[in-house]
């Protein structure tokens, strides 16, 4: 497959900045691979999902990796934590190859090396002076800065374990409510964590889908889920995968495309799967997911459970219906 068969055209004006008011009243586009579309609420969730269903969530949360700094020269520079290597030593994203130091308020400076990672002058409660000086990690297609209430909106409900750099973003549309309103259908609810980093969105550069690699995520999840999940296939159940990070957790662990670093307890790893068309499904069944970029790895995960031509056609005609687009826009099920 080649990377320009995901394009599709998509007016800036339906790219959402902010999120709606309410959670759960986004538009739910359902796609029934069997043929046909239904133009739902999200808070009709219940009603599209069978008893004895089980939901999986990503329970990563977002921490506020953005952090402006000041050089010595007055310049400023912008880092993106991406993850630390070791204490007070992170990986970094930044717009300059700059190496110096950066001085992020009074009571934080770095050192940067060449742009690509930085190491703070103490780690003694860093991450909560992180948590208080940066800023959440907006995507670039969203064209303002983020303030206070991102930190509530670019965050699930359901986010527990800290430590990714973008959202969940198909789980931004759940409320408390709705998943007791789940709960009471009889759907079961489970969480796996997979920490959201540069894999996820990096952009494909190459001709043909073979040729990417994914970056590494880290991901964790109970021993139990795994038999759980066992025992809703065999009755007949489906596993309903909240979002195109739950997917890569649930089948890079279970097609074996996954580095075990323990499973005393706990299941934890990493995983660089990259699921597209050719890729056969382990374990997920059905994919609750938002409308992607054109040419993303999130976007050709979607087209293996929908259909390229099917997922396009329905993207067609989101965009002529208006909805809204990427991390704070609608979302689809896919059943």
């Amino acid at each position: 497959m080649k990377t320009t068969d995901y394009d599709f055209h998509l007016p800036a004006d339906l790219i959402a900045a902010r999120p709606l008011e309410k959670r759960d009243s986004s538009r739910l586009l359902v796609l029934h691979r069997k043929g046909g579309m239904e133009h739902r609420t999200f808070s009709e969730l219940p009603s599209l999902l069978n008893p004895g269903d089980m939901l999986v969530v990503n329970n990563s949360k977002v921490f506020p990796a953005r952090l402006d700094g000041r050089k010595p020269t007055g310049g400023r520079l912008e880092v993106l934590l991406v993850s630390e290597r070791s204490p007070g030593l992170w990986n970094i994203l930044c717009r300059e190859r700059y190496t110096g130091p950066l001085k992020i308020s009074e009571n934080l400076e770095v050192h940067v090396d060449e742009g690509r990672t930085a190491l703070f002058s103490h780690h003694a409660g860093l991450r909560e002076i992180i948590r208080r000086e940066g800023r959440m990690p907006l995507p670039p297609y969203i064209k303002r800065q983020p303030d206070e209430d991102d930190r509530e909106r670019y965050q699930t409900v359901y986010a527990e374990v800290e430590g990714s750099i973008a959202a969940p973003t198909a789980g931004l549309h759940f409320t408390r409510s709705l998943m007791e309103a789940l709960e009471s259908a009889s759907v079961a609810i489970r969480s796996v964590t997979l920490h959201v980093g540069t894999g996820t969105f990096r952009p494909v550069r190459t001709a043909e889908l073979k040729d990417h690699k994914m970056d590494r995520e880290f991901f964790e999840m109970t021993p139990e889920l795994i038999p759980d999940i066992k025992r809703v296939r065999e009755r007949g159940n489906r596993v309903v995968a909240v979002g195109t990070t739950t997917t890569r957790a649930l089948e890079g662990y279970m097609s074996g495309q996954a580095e075990i670093v323990s499973s005393n307890g706990t299941i934890s790893g990493s995983t660089d799967i990259f699921i597209h068309e050719g890729y056969r499904p382990a374990v997920v069944d059905a994919l609750i997911t938002n409308f992607h970029l054109p040419r993303s790895t999130p976007l050709m995960l979607a087209a293996v459970f929908a259909g390229r031509e099917k997922l396009l056609a329905a993207y067609s005609t989101a965009v002529s219906m208006g909805y809204r687009f990427f991390s704070y826009g609608d979302a689809m099920l896919v059943l």
